[in-house]
């Protein structure tokens, strides 16, 4: 059984390179600098992976690999995206 908090939102953090685990999500509709609500999680008895089900930018659900995720907070919300604050900015911006 894989257990998850309700509240638990992710950020997309896309591996590259040959056996990078596919679908890839910022091909798949997703954004990075948006935090994404977990809708549920699965794992495949022939891997070693967890798949977390996503809502896309368009509302369209996603099964994406944990190697491309990244824990992005845990929020009290109803919302199913979030926009992240820039992480590359400073105090000067």
């Amino acid at each position: 059984m894989i257990a998850f908090h309700p509240h638990l939102f992710v950020r997309i953090v896309e591996l590259d390179g040959p056996r990078a685990p596919m679908p890839r999500p910022l091909s798949s509709g997703f954004s990075e600098g948006r935090a994404y609500r977990v809708l549920g999680v699965y794992n495949p008895s022939e891997s070693s992976d967890a798949y977390f089900i996503l809502p896309n930018d368009r509302d369209e659900m996603w099964f994406i690999c944990q190697r491309h995720l990244r824990f992005a907070g845990l929020h009290d919300t109803s919302a199913h995206h979030l926009d992240l604050p820039d992480l590359h900015a400073t105090a000067a911006d």
